[in-house]
């Protein structure tokens, strides 16, 4: 007799197992494994599942209700929550306006260079006080405590500090007075450049000890028997980072610029204590420009397909950024 078979009682006729009996060993032995994590994957898995279910839902459902409400012409003002958005469904009507919508990408320009010059200034100057880091001097940590003080004030209130020190009878226009010998009253603020040129050097005073501290990160990390032999072959100091420290920094540099260009992208309260986007719209920047459209012209749905095409644009240049890096390991492969 089989194992999959069955004796009836007077041991004479052999009844064959049904199918759920048949598996029912299977099972239990899956069971078991799961119960008592024998298996370092079935382990792992199960520590992570719900970490990872919770992240998935954090990050898809806000982005699937945004993709659904773009795709309509609902707001709070036509009545019903936006699950009943679908009643106004337009097919998508939204990024037909958004492309013709010059404001919009005039919004955009003007971010990308904010964004771009301080992104820059920050790099160099956060390399530069890197450089200076990497020898001892006294007073080397009070002047490192110092340089991080920026970095840690809140936007807001560094807008707000900024704000004050570009008034016409503020601290900058003081500062000039003395050094020229005569009253200097320009209103920086009220001018479409000197307010440009505000809002960047706000910018780059707050966020260049991020730069510095992944520069130094980074200088401080590279190998130094290849320094020395360098030095002792005769290489001049431009010669060892132009053909040494340049080419090993280029990961941590690309990773450097690609997060604070994103991150120099969504600059919006530091701007909107300073200028409020104006005068005019000389200063207002991408965020300024959905915060008008959302909550002071209520148009949700607008405001929610803008926040797509910007995330479709910034994930395609955030690619292309990013695309030195991935080439070295498609050689080494």
């Amino acid at each position: 007799m089989s194992a999959g078979e069955d004796q009836s009682m007077d041991g004479n006729v052999a009844i064959p197992a049904l199918p759920e009996e048949r598996a029912r060993p299977a099972v239990q032995l899956r069971r078991r494994r799961f119960l008592d994590m024998s298996d370092v994957r079935v382990f792992a898995t199960s520590l992570t599942a719900p970490a990872q279910f919770v992240l998935l839902f954090i990050i898809m459902f806000p982005l699937l209700a945004e993709v659904y409400i773009s795709l309509t012409a609902w707001t709070p003002t036509r009545g019903g929550d936006w699950t009943q958005a679908y009643r106004f469904w337009d097919w998508g009507r939204n990024y037909v306006e958004i492309f013709r919508d010059i404001a919009f990408w005039q919004a955009l320009g003007r971010t990308f260079l904010i964004a771009g010059v301080a992104v820059a200034l920050e790099f160099l100057l956060g390399l530069g006080i890197a450089f200076l880091f990497l020898d001892e001097f006294p007073g080397k940590r009070v002047f490192y405590a110092l340089m991080l003080v920026p970095m840690m004030i809140v936007p807001a209130v560094a807008g707000y500090v900024f704000w004050l020190f570009f008034q016409s009878n503020g601290p900058l226009n003081a500062i000039i007075s003395i050094l020229i010998g005569q009253p200097f009253t320009l209103t920086w603020l009220a001018n479409d450049v000197t307010a440009m040129i505000a809002v960047i050097v706000a910018e780059v005073w707050e966020w260049t000890p991020l730069m510095f501290l992944i520069m130094l990160s980074g200088l401080v990390g590279l190998p130094e028997d290849q320094m020395r032999a360098a030095t002792m072959l005769g290489a001049t100091s431009w010669q060892k980072f132009r053909y040494l420290m340049l080419p090993m920094l280029k990961p941590i540099i690309i990773i450097a610029l690609v997060i604070r260009g994103m991150e120099a992208v969504k600059i919006f309260d530091m701007v909107y204590l300073m200028t409020q986007g104006g005068p005019a719209q000389a200063t207002e920047t991408i965020s300024i420009y959905m915060y008008k459209i959302a909550f002071q012209q209520v148009r949700w749905s607008y405001a929610a397909a803008a926040a797509m095409t910007i995330l479709v644009i910034m994930t395609i240049l955030a690619s292309y950024a990013l695309r030195p890096l991935q080439t070295p390991q498609r050689e080494a492969a």
